[in-house]
Protein backbone atom coordinates (compact mmCIF):
# COMPACT_ATOMS: atom_id res chain seq x y z
CA UNK A 1 0.00 0.00 0.00
CA UNK A 2 1.34 3.42 -0.95
CA UNK A 3 1.08 6.48 1.29
CA UNK A 4 -0.69 9.63 0.08
CA UNK A 5 1.32 12.76 0.90
CA UNK A 6 -1.67 14.36 2.67
CA UNK A 7 -1.55 11.61 5.32
CA UNK A 8 1.72 13.16 6.51
CA UNK A 9 -0.11 16.24 7.78
CA UNK A 10 -2.45 16.40 10.76
CA UNK A 11 -5.78 17.08 9.10
CA UNK A 12 -8.68 17.09 11.54
CA UNK A 13 -11.19 15.61 9.07
CA UNK A 14 -11.34 12.76 6.59
CA UNK A 15 -10.53 13.39 2.94
CA UNK A 16 -10.07 11.24 -0.15
CA UNK A 17 -6.54 10.49 1.07
CA UNK A 18 -8.07 8.77 4.15
CA UNK A 19 -9.26 5.77 2.18
CA UNK A 20 -6.67 2.98 2.02
CA UNK A 21 -5.46 2.67 -1.59
CA UNK A 22 -8.48 4.77 -2.60
CA UNK A 23 -10.81 1.84 -1.93
CA UNK A 24 -14.31 2.23 -0.44
CA UNK A 25 -14.74 1.67 3.29
CA UNK A 26 -17.79 0.82 5.35
CA UNK A 27 -18.15 2.75 8.61
CA UNK A 28 -20.74 2.96 11.38
CA UNK A 29 -22.12 6.38 12.31
CA UNK A 30 -21.49 7.16 15.99
CA UNK A 31 -22.91 10.69 16.03
CA UNK A 32 -23.53 13.76 13.90
CA UNK A 33 -23.40 17.37 15.01
CA UNK A 34 -22.81 20.92 13.88
CA UNK A 35 -19.44 22.35 14.81
CA UNK A 36 -17.10 25.18 14.01
CA UNK A 37 -14.53 24.16 11.38
CA UNK A 38 -11.45 26.19 10.52
CA UNK A 39 -10.55 25.88 6.83
CA UNK A 40 -7.07 25.83 5.36
CA UNK A 41 -7.33 29.58 4.77
CA UNK A 42 -8.11 30.12 8.47
CA UNK A 43 -11.77 30.97 7.79
CA UNK A 44 -14.23 29.65 10.40
CA UNK A 45 -17.37 27.95 9.16
CA UNK A 46 -20.25 26.08 10.78
CA UNK A 47 -20.33 22.56 9.29
CA UNK A 48 -22.29 19.35 9.80
CA UNK A 49 -19.85 16.66 10.94
CA UNK A 50 -20.21 12.88 11.16
CA UNK A 51 -18.20 10.79 13.64
CA UNK A 52 -17.69 7.06 13.06
CA UNK A 53 -17.10 4.12 15.38
CA UNK A 54 -14.20 2.77 13.32
CA UNK A 55 -12.36 6.01 12.57
CA UNK A 56 -10.55 8.54 14.71
CA UNK A 57 -11.25 11.26 12.11
CA UNK A 58 -14.73 12.61 11.40
CA UNK A 59 -16.12 13.52 7.98
CA UNK A 60 -17.69 16.83 7.07
CA UNK A 61 -21.06 16.02 5.49
CA UNK A 62 -22.42 18.08 2.63
CA UNK A 63 -26.01 18.09 1.36
CA UNK A 64 -25.28 15.41 -1.24
CA UNK A 65 -23.98 12.96 1.36
CA UNK A 66 -26.84 13.74 3.78
CA UNK A 67 -29.41 13.10 1.03
CA UNK A 68 -27.76 9.76 0.28
CA UNK A 69 -27.85 8.70 3.95
CA UNK A 70 -31.53 9.68 4.06
CA UNK A 71 -32.25 7.72 0.88
CA UNK A 72 -30.49 4.46 1.80
CA UNK A 73 -31.65 4.42 5.42
CA UNK A 74 -35.09 5.97 4.79
CA UNK A 75 -34.86 8.62 7.48
CA UNK A 76 -34.14 12.34 7.22
CA UNK A 77 -33.77 12.54 11.01
CA UNK A 78 -30.20 12.74 12.25
CA UNK A 79 -31.27 11.26 15.60
CA UNK A 80 -31.93 8.00 13.70
CA UNK A 81 -28.48 7.88 12.12
CA UNK A 82 -26.23 6.66 14.99
CA UNK A 83 -25.58 2.94 14.50
CA UNK A 84 -26.24 3.07 10.76
CA UNK A 85 -23.54 1.86 8.40
CA UNK A 86 -22.48 3.72 5.27
CA UNK A 87 -20.12 2.93 2.43
CA UNK A 88 -17.74 5.80 1.64
CA UNK A 89 -15.85 6.13 -1.62
CA UNK A 90 -14.16 8.72 -3.80
CA UNK A 91 -15.76 10.51 -6.76
CA UNK A 92 -14.38 13.18 -9.05
CA UNK A 93 -16.33 16.44 -8.70
CA UNK A 94 -16.02 19.93 -10.12
CA UNK A 95 -15.25 22.47 -7.40
CA UNK A 96 -13.83 25.95 -7.64
CA UNK A 97 -13.07 25.57 -11.35
CA UNK A 98 -11.16 22.31 -11.12
CA UNK A 99 -11.83 18.58 -10.89
CA UNK A 100 -11.01 17.21 -7.44
CA UNK A 101 -11.49 14.01 -5.44
CA UNK A 102 -14.37 14.12 -2.96
CA UNK A 103 -15.65 11.67 -0.36
CA UNK A 104 -19.11 10.39 -1.19
CA UNK A 105 -21.55 8.21 0.68
CA UNK A 106 -22.39 5.46 -1.80
CA UNK A 107 -26.00 4.76 -2.71
CA UNK A 108 -25.59 1.27 -1.20
CA UNK A 109 -26.93 0.01 2.12
CA UNK A 110 -24.14 -2.04 3.75
CA UNK A 111 -24.94 -5.27 5.57
CA UNK A 112 -25.13 -5.07 9.38
CA UNK A 113 -21.78 -5.25 11.16
CA UNK A 114 -20.66 -8.60 12.48
CA UNK A 115 -19.71 -8.48 16.16
CA UNK A 116 -15.93 -8.53 16.62
CA UNK A 117 -14.02 -10.11 19.46
CA UNK A 118 -11.53 -7.66 21.00
CA UNK A 119 -10.71 -9.76 24.07
CA UNK A 120 -7.01 -10.16 23.09
CA UNK A 121 -6.63 -6.40 22.59
CA UNK A 122 -8.43 -5.68 25.88
CA UNK A 123 -6.19 -8.19 27.64
CA UNK A 124 -3.11 -6.41 26.21
CA UNK A 125 -4.44 -3.05 27.45
CA UNK A 126 -5.20 -4.41 30.93
CA UNK A 127 -1.65 -5.79 31.17
CA UNK A 128 -0.21 -2.25 30.87
CA UNK A 129 1.26 -0.78 34.06
CA UNK A 130 2.01 2.77 32.88
CA UNK A 131 0.31 5.41 30.74
CA UNK A 132 3.21 5.31 28.30
CA UNK A 133 2.84 1.56 27.86
CA UNK A 134 -0.93 1.92 27.47
CA UNK A 135 -0.44 4.52 24.76
CA UNK A 136 2.10 2.37 22.89
CA UNK A 137 -0.13 -0.70 22.95
CA UNK A 138 -3.23 1.26 21.92
CA UNK A 139 -1.45 3.11 19.09
CA UNK A 140 -0.36 -0.23 17.59
CA UNK A 141 -4.02 -1.24 17.11
CA UNK A 142 -5.87 -0.91 13.83
CA UNK A 143 -8.54 1.84 13.66
CA UNK A 144 -11.25 -0.81 14.18
CA UNK A 145 -9.43 -2.26 17.21
CA UNK A 146 -9.05 1.25 18.64
CA UNK A 147 -12.77 1.87 18.25
CA UNK A 148 -13.60 -1.50 19.82
CA UNK A 149 -11.38 -0.94 22.86
CA UNK A 150 -11.73 2.83 23.38
CA UNK A 151 -13.92 2.54 26.51
CA UNK A 152 -11.47 0.14 28.20
CA UNK A 153 -8.49 2.33 27.23
CA UNK A 154 -10.19 5.43 28.68
CA UNK A 155 -11.04 3.53 31.89
CA UNK A 156 -7.43 2.41 32.33
CA UNK A 157 -6.09 5.86 31.44
CA UNK A 158 -7.75 7.33 34.52
CA UNK A 159 -6.25 4.68 36.84
CA UNK A 160 -2.65 4.51 35.53
CA UNK A 161 0.14 6.99 36.15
Amino acid sequence: MKTHWKVQFNYDYMGSYSLPDGKDVILTIRETKKEQVIGQNGKKEECFVCYFEESDKPMILNRTNCKTIEKIHRSPYIEDWPGLRVQIGIDKVNAFGETVDALRIRNIKPAPAQPRDYSKQIEALRACTTLTELQQVYMAFTPEEKAGTLTVKDELKSTLK
